[in-house]
């Protein structure tokens, strides 16, 4: 199976910036879309973006609404990772960040992916 794992997550004040990372061991992510969720407490989760699989479109990105001109999704495939970019954060982007690694692609129901443990990111004054 995937080992997937998050890193990048902090504390930040509100306008502020952070970047998350997604890696693999042991498999290249080349072969899974790459999606990025968030989970706030007393909230359902929320996909905010999502990367293609490198054969399908190198690198074609989608994103939530609520997100769209703020966040971005990149792949470096030498380094085997995956970013999201998150600029102008607010107090609602305040939530566990995860990754999921889909084999069936960005609009898929996720039942086969790969999840990471998530990554905490808080936004506040």
């Amino acid at each position: 199976q995937v080992q997937i794992e998050e890193s990048g997550g902090g504390s930040v004040q509100p306008g502020g910036s952070l970047r998350l990372s997604c890696t693999a061991s042991g498999y290249t992510l080349d072969y899974y879309a790459i999606g990025w969720f968030r989970q706030a407490p007393g909230k359902e989760r929320e996909r905010v973006a999502c990367i293609s699989r490198v054969s399908s479109s190198d690198g074609a990105a989608y994103y939530g609404d609520s997100v769209k001109g703020r966040f971005t999704i990149s792949r470096d495939i030498a380094k085997n990772t995956v970013y999201l970019q998150m600029n102008s954060l607010k107090d609602e982007d305040t939530a566990v960040y995860y990754c999921a690694a889909d084999p069936n692609g960005c609009y898929s129901d996720q039942r086969l992916a790969y999840w990471g443990q998530g990554t905490q990111v808080t936004v506040s004054s």
